[in-house]
């Protein structure tokens, strides 16, 4: 397949409005799934679209769910069968929220593919699907059975996925030998990775309430317990100026850091000057290479997220809110129990809203939340991925982790027990999410060989082991 023509495919893509957060795009994500199971069929591939139901917004409103797709290419008990994992619907774009592009216009600039999906997660997915399709159009036999998992509702929370993987899995991924997610992005703008880890991520609302509606600060101003004062004590008593985190508790089940994984962090080619750069921000908390990969990767944090309810519109309105919420999450690392964070975190709210004497109501809840993730980096998988990073880029891969949360990563671990890899193709300054999400041309072909050169690697590997496999069991 050309460049061209590959290019052209992910115009396409990046042209339909996937957005899964909001309802009334609904019908867009669906039609995307619908193209891409359309352009699996096309090479052969066996498609079943799952039926996940519906749900309920909060208005009451019952929308129903896009599809799942559950593909499937090659049946050959011979060969290893791997399964890919990713998403087709986007995070809310609008050009006003400050693009100087269209969003669902893909846009070549200087060797960037400037478009909503272009690297989360459309083009990691049309990558896979090139890399399958190059082996069809050159008339070679692709090496391993494959296996294909595709949603509509990762940005939304992955609505159905988990039952859909635990119905299914003595029977679509029964015979699956690995799992291959392309969902994140490596640490630098130059040097491919792979990853091996992510943090978990529980999401907390606080809520204070004081009456039934708005009050004048004229005229109630100085007389009451206002509800956003309140608030603001309690998200400022979360974390220090240092960035560690005040809830009692919350460091006790944090591994110590190991020898072994030191050496990992030392042996990374991280460029602190690149890493700030892509964020835009001139100071970090830490100055060191190995405090800020730490501190991504194996410490927790907790993030203020935004206040609803107060008012955010330009000018000024001078009215007391009678109810606001206060959002904020704690990025988990492995070892540390949701349920027990959970409860040290309301314990803690209510602990400090008890000693101000407010009359006011507090409601403390966890919308959403998702486990950590950890790999073994000596797994076949992650070796037979390193082989296909050094054929491709000609250097070896950082082994990192991933300060994120991708609860795909753990569910299918925890669930399927198969090997489950993170190899992304995209760069640090690929901006998912924000209003210069990108993909580089330079990637998007490279990472199309890389899938490719994964299913020679994995296949040749796989013989390798079942070869000693069957020599030990003859002796």
């Amino acid at each position: 397949m050309s460049p061209k023509l590959q290019m052209f495919t992910l115009k396409e893509w990046v042209a339909v409005e996937s957005d899964s957060i909001q309802p009334e795009l609904r019908q867009e994500v669906t039609r995307m799934v619908e193209l891409t199971a359309d352009r699996l069929r096309a090479m052969g591939t066996t498609v079943e679209l799952v039926k996940l139901g519906s749900h309920k917004l909060p208005d009451g409103q019952s929308l129903p769910l896009p599809p799942l797709i559950l593909a499937e290419l090659g049946k050959d008990p011979q060969k290893p069968t791997v399964c890919f994992y990713g998403h087709v619907d986007v995070q809310p774009a609008k050009k006003e929220d400050g693009w100087k592009t269209d969003p669902y216009t893909l846009t070549e600039i200087d060797g960037n593919l400037y478009g909503r999906g272009a690297t989360d997660n459309k083009g990691p997915v049309l990558a896979w699907i090139n890399a399958v399709e190059s082996f069809r159009a050159l008339k070679l036999d692709i090496p391993v059975n494959l296996k294909f998992i595709i949603e509509g509702m990762e940005e939304a929370g992955s609505l159905g996925l988990e039952e859909i993987i635990k119905k299914e899995n003595q029977r679509f991924f029964s015979d699956v030998d690995y799992i291959v997610i392309s969902d994140n992005l490596w640490l630098s703008n130059r040097k491919p990775a792979l990853t091996y880890g992510t943090r978990g991520n529980i999401c907390f609302s606080v809520e204070v309430r004081c009456g039934e509606r708005d009050l004048h600060s004229g005229s109630f101003g100085g007389i009451i317990h206002e509800p956003m004062t309140d608030l603001i004590a309690l998200l400022d008593s979360l974390v220090d100026t240092s960035g560690r985190i005040l809830i009692p508790g919350v460091y006790d089940d944090v591994a110590s850091l190991t020898e072994e994984e030191k050496k990992l962090y030392e042996a990374i080619e991280f460029d602190l000057e690149e890493y700030k750069n892509n964020s835009g921000v001139k100071k970090f908390l830490y100055d060191t290479k190995e405090e800020i990969l730490s501190h991504l990767w194996r410490y927790p944090s907790l993030s203020i997220h935004g206040i609803e309810g107060a008012f955010h519109e330009p000018g000024i309105k001078t009215v007391i809110p009678a109810k606001v919420i206060g959002k904020f999450s704690i990025r988990q690392v492995p070892h540390m129990d949701i349920s027990i964070g959970e409860h040290q975190v309301i314990k803690y709210l209510e602990d400090v809203f008890s000693k101000r004497n407010s009359p006011n109501k507090l409601k403390v809840s966890v919308p959403i939340s998702a486990m950590p993730w950890v790999a073994d980096i000596n797994d076949p998988l992650y070796t037979a991925a390193r082989m296909a990073i050094k054929t491709v880029f000609g250097q070896d891969p950082e082994m990192i982790r991933d300060g994120a949360t991708i609860p795909i990563a753990q569910t299918f671990q925890n669930i399927t027990r198969k090997s489950v890899m993170m190899l992304p193709i995209g760069a640090a300054d690929d901006a998912e999410h924000s209003q210069k999400e990108k993909i580089s041309r330079h990637n998007y072909i490279q990472g199309t060989k890389l899938f490719a050169a994964l299913f020679l690697e994995i296949a040749k590997l796989h013989g390798q082991l079942q070869e000693a496999s069957n020599t030990t069991t003859t002796n």
